[in-house]
């Protein structure tokens, strides 16, 4: 049970991070005057090959990776506790 919780925890907490950095990427696109590729992505990544352009970006790559990886860790977890036997 207390794998559940921590699972589920982890779980939230990277959904939370993940969809929050969406969100600040999808409201800040309109904005944005060049990009390369998705709009979105740009504005969560940037790019380094561009000068003054790369200011627009919001450069939240790297929280939005560490959310990525704590809501797989957290949904690998609650998928072994649901499927380990007693």
């Amino acid at each position: 049970m207390r794998k559940v919780i921590i699972g589920s925890v982890i779980t939230l907490s990277g959904l939370i991070i993940t969809m929050s950095i969406i969100m600040a990427a999808a409201f800040y696109a309109p904005h944005i005057t060049s990009w390369s590729g998705s709009k979105l992505w740009f504005a969560i990544f940037g790019a380094e090959r561009y000068g003054s352009e790369v200011i627009q970006s919001l450069f939240l790559g790297t929280p939005f990776i560490i959310g990525i990886i704590l809501l797989s860790m957290g949904l690998v977890i609650l998928v072994r506790e649901y499927f380990r036997e007693d």
